[in-house]
């Protein structure tokens, strides 16, 4: 017996609409860097992690708002109508997804970044430190250097 098909697949209607709305959740950092990139307007990208983790780096144009305080700072330093990308420290951790669950309590559009900053310095994009911005060298593991072309 099939392991993968132990559980047969949902009807395609059905997993159109569950993959449809996971994408209205989550998004990766592929395409935060491409909108950052882009200097796409009403995109705030928020790093929700510590005052320590922030300081030893965080993705250029990042707002730093740790988790805890988002009820209280959101509205003073999130713009009206933003839409709001929460990223954490990486996949083993849940951070991000409290973030945006405030957040979205708060009345902001917000979506999850997949992979957090662990993911972003893997796949090479730039981190901006006291030192200034630097790169890590891709993990092939990863990326292979280029767009995935997904």
């Amino acid at each position: 017996m099939s392991n993968v098909l132990a559980v047969p697949p949902a009807p395609p209607e059905r997993a159109a609409a569950h993959f449809a709305a996971r994408l209205r959740f989550k998004t990766d950092v592929s395409d935060v860097h491409a909108d950052l990139e882009a200097a796409v307007d009403g995109l705030v990208v928020v790093d929700t992690r510590g005052t320590l983790a922030w300081e030893r780096g965080h993705l250029p144009g990042a707002v730093h708002l740790p988790t805890a305080e988002i009820p209280a700072r959101a509205g003073q330093v999130i713009p009206a109508g933003a839409v709001v990308v929460t990223y954490c420290w990486g996949p083993g951790c849940n951070g991000a997804t409290r973030a945006a669950l405030a957040f979205a309590a708060l009345g902001f559009p917000v979506k999850e970044m997949l992979g957090g900053y662990e993911y972003w310095v893997r796949e090479g994009f730039p981190v901006r430190t006291a030192g200034g911005t630097r790169r890590r060298p891709v993990d092939d593991l990863t990326a292979i250097g280029t767009s995935c072309d997904c």
